[in-house]
Parts: structure tokens; C-alpha cells; sequence
């Protein structure tokens, strides 16, 4: 299983994460969360993830975090702890 690559990621995709970040309003201390259990280096599956956090959802596929939602919005693949 892959873990979350923090590092390298494709400059179109950051900016993609930092709009959604600042359209849906992503809580600092919802960030913060993310950036903790980044720091463990999770393993996350080859295809669709997501994982939940109290004020938005982190959706990944393989190593990359792909966007972030709304805790209302439904996210799609394995839910990851």
C-alpha cells in the first residue's frame, strides 16, 4: 500500500487543493489535523480514499490527496482511519 506523498506534488493539483481549501472554507485547525496525521505517514489504498475530518473530507487516490469536500458531501472509495 502506498503512503501519502507529501512531497512532489504535480503544481496543478496544489493549486486545485489550495482553491478548494479557500472556497469550502477548510477550518485552520481541520488543516492542522491533516497535517498530524500526515506526519505519521499513512497508508492509503492504490485507488479512491478518503478520510474524515471534523470540519471537511480529504479524498485521495493512491499516494495523492485529490480534494478536499464538505463533511455533507459524499466522498467515493475505502474510508481510511
Amino acid at each position: 500500500m502506498p503512503m501519502v506523498n507529501r512531497r512532489n506534488v504535480p503544481p496543478g493539483l496544489l493549486r486545485h487543493l489550495l482553491d478548494r481549501i479557500q472556497e469550502r472554507r477548510i477550518p485552520a485547525e481541520d488543516l492542522e489535523k491533516l497535517a498530524r496525521w500526515l506526519d505519521r505517514e499513512p497508508e492509503v489504498p492504490e485507488g479512491p480514499w478518503y478520510k474524515r475530518f471534523p470540519g471537511m473530507v480529504a479524498c485521495g487516490e493512491g499516494e495523492l490527496i485529490k480534494t478536499f469536500l464538505l463533511p455533507t458531501q459524499l466522498p467515493r472509495g475505502k474510508r481510511v482511519d
